[in-house]
């Protein structure tokens, strides 16, 4: 790396303030991996040894294949971190120079790195496994895509504890050194004698970058995975590589009009992200519809499905952004209401975030049902198994765009932290108004990414969901039509009772799950506030500038108690499929295996909802604290302002930890079906 200049006390200040971060960065992304990585291969082994000591070749490589996707999810995890690290400093930096397009360029490229990273090793260890595990026996096709599973299984897994152990940091960090520096002290945000800010600030990184990087890497490959798995029962090569192709074909695309902000002029920060990310859909729904019709004209069904998964992808974008970004009404309307204190700061921000839960829930639906009613229509048999191939292929298409969002979503973290290192080392107000101007646009971005990936998470769960019943199809030998009467039909004579209750049993495991998770975060928010409380009451100098904060008091109670809650919600997320087919399947397998379809059809119904409401309401009640700092209905100080300040603060952990975790959640909970419930139907 080129050396960093050195040329005024600010900058001196601000890479000492750079280095507390990166230091804590590292250990503590290298103390959760550590766990995670130990959990991944404790599973692995668990299913080698079974393989081996069963002479089940299929179980042996569902092993392998598990603790390959750990290990990618887990390369992809820590790239995006250091990315984040290290690129904020010097987007500091060049803005120092007053170069806001030169920052601008910086930050996106700096998450660029992350999100291509997401595509390109995707689609490097799909197809590379998917011909090492065909070439093994290549007239068992539809193992090598179950092995495929195992892979996408592995990287969820990793995902999950990623996801949630960095959002339990990133919120308790932030919401603990909020409720005493801005709420009791009275000091700003990102203010140095907080001992909590450094902390803070490396939450951003392990809980946005390495968080959503992982997040997106495990919905990304599942998305192909998904379908693959389906055309494997069908028998068509062609149907089996399409997905690949293209996602293939979305990546080189957006790589080049990813260069368009480069060339564009930066007036508003925001509005050139958002351009960047229409003309990359726009671009990779032509091109791939060019190369499919160029390659075999009678894909170009399949091509029109994978437009209808972008196209609801971009409308679960855009809605989010209408309902968070502060140029819109919503936003407005929350921050209005917390003039009459923070009680209707909540209802108003309440009322929003169910409001947008609408329109995405209503396109994602369309989206499905579309692509199902086209697949099917076009085959004179097996119209069932084209019909969820389909609707699988329609979630290859949104998440197609996933490395452009990803990068516009870790541009977020890169210049929050630059704003924040701006503050903390006392940089001058123009130079702070043009990082709180990157910083605006960052928030913006992360309100359409959170949104995407939620929506992208059901569509991508379905998917899974559909892929388990061609799996039990294709072990059973039974067709994939009374697979799907046994597992998702609640009026069927034997098995409807089990289906009921399995949907009640799955929408409430979320609403559980999203529990755990907030009480992970107040634990730990509470033992940071305890901190922070002792040192401003024996160290008095900190508010004076007198003494220094000890901030690494502070990283290690939040590094702990992270570490410590991070494992419970995501060994729940694994096992619940598995408690549910040993209990109901008692005396009859298949009994297990209709519950399971209800509990997976009851999550992410239940994921879809809270997961929207959580990430939308949370980003709403920050953009109208925003708005009002900005100067409207009083400013900053005012009661309007400490009413806001409380709903940002309940909104945190919400938009932040639990909502991103559900994710997660729906999609471990179907994959873990695919690749572990066959081995208990049918023995190992």
């Amino acid at each position: 790396r080129r050396p960093i200049a050195m040329n005024s006390n600010e900058e001196r200040s601000a890479a000492q303030i750079h280095g507390y971060i990166r230091s804590a960065a590292l250990a503590y992304i290298k103390a959760q991996y550590g766990v995670i990585l130990s959990i991944v291969t404790l599973i692995a082994v668990i299913l080698i040894v079974l393989g081996i000591v069963v002479q089940n070749t299929l179980l042996l490589l569902s092993g392998v294949s598990y603790i390959l996707g750990g290990i990618c999810s887990a390369i992809v995890s820590i790239v995006g971190m250091l990315m984040g690290v290290f690129s904020n400093i010097r987007v500091l930096n060049v803005l120092s120079r007053e170069n806001i397009n030169k920052a601008l360029v910086l930050a996106f490229r700096g998450g660029s790195v992350t999100g291509f990273l997401v595509g390109g090793v995707g689609l490097t260890f799909i197809p590379l496994l998917f011909i090492a595990f065909n070439g093994l026996d290549p007239n068992y096709t539809t193992q090598a895509t179950q092995l495929l599973l195992a892979y996408a299984f592995g990287a969820s897994t990793a995902a999950l504890f990623a996801r949630v152990g960095g959002g339990i940091y990133t919120k308790a960090a932030d919401v603990g050194a909020d409720l005493v520096g801005k709420v009791e002290v009275g000091i700003p945000e990102d203010d140095p004698r907080n001992p909590g800010v450094i902390a803070d600030n490396v939450g951003d990184n392990v809980g946005d970058c390495a968080g959503m990087g992982a997040d997106l890497f495990e919905s990304y490959i599942e998305g192909i995975i998904a379908p693959m798995a389906i055309a494997a029962v069908l028998g068509i090569s062609n149907l089996i590589a399409y997905p690949i192709l293209f996602s293939s074909i979305a990546l080189l695309v957006s790589l080049f009009t990813s260069q368009f902000i480069a060339i564009s002029p930066v007036r508003e920060p925001g509005k050139t992200l958002t351009l960047t990310s229409i003309i990359s859909i726009a671009a990779v729904a032509i091109i791939n519809g060019i190369f499919t019709y160029s390659l075999d004209h009678t894909l170009l069904s399949a091509w029109v499905i994978g437009l209808l998964g972008l196209v609801a992808g971009a409308i679960v974008g855009f809605t989010s952004d209408y309902f968070t970004s502060p140029i819109y009404k919503p936003v407005k309307i929350v921050a209005q209401n917390s003039q009459f204190g923070p009680a209707l700061t909540i209802l108003s921000g309440m009322t929003m975030g169910f409001y947008s839960v609408f329109i995405p829930s209503i396109a994602i639906a369309i989206a499905a049902v579309a692509s199902f009613a086209i697949g099917s229509a076009l085959v004179a048999t097996e119209k069932l198994l084209a019909g969820i191939y389909s609707a699988a292929l329609a979630g290859t298409g949104m998440l197609s765009v996933a490395p452009i969002i990803v990068a516009a979503d870790a541009y977020g973290p890169i210049v929050d932290n630059s704003a924040g290192l701006a503050e903390q080392a006392n940089y001058s107000d123009e130079i702070r108004e043009l990082a709180d101007k990157l910083d605006s646009a960052g928030n913006t971005m992360k309100s359409i990414s959170k949104g995407y990936a939620i929506g992208s998470a059901a569509l991508t769960a379905l998917a899974l969901l559909f892929s388990f019943a061609s799996v039990l199809a294709s072990r059973s030998g039974q067709k994939i039509d009374v697979i799907m009467q046994i597992i998702f039909n609640a009026g069927h004579p034997s098995y409807g009772a089990y289906f009921i209750g399995g949907v009640i049993i799955g929408a409430v495991i979320i609403a559980l799950f999203v529990a755990m998770v907030i009480q992970a975060v107040t634990a730990a928010a509470g033992k940071l506030v305890d901190e922070i409380r002792r040192q401003f009451r024996e160290k008095p100098g900190i508010l004076e500038w007198k003494e220094r904060p000890d901030y690494e008091r502070a990283v290690q109670i939040v590094t702990y108690y992270a570490l410590r809650r991070l494992i419970a919600p995501g060994i729940l997320a694994i096992l619940a499929p598995v408690i549910i087919v040993v209990i109901f399947g008692v005396g009859d397998p298949w009994r297990g295996a209709s519950a399971l379809g209800g509990l997976l059809i009851g999550s992410v119904a239940s994921g879809l909802l809270l997961g929207l409401f959580q990430g939308n309401v949370g980003n709403t009640w920050d953009n109208a604290k925003k708005y009002i700092e900005a100067g409207n209905f009083g400013g900053k100080g005012t009661d309007t302002h400490k009413a806001a300040v409380v709903g940002d603060t309940v909104g945190d952990p919400l938009k932040d930890a639990a909502g991103p975790a559900i994710n997660i959640m729906m999609k471990v909970m179907a994959v873990s079906s695919s690749v572990l419930i066959p081995f208990i139907i049918f023995g190992l």
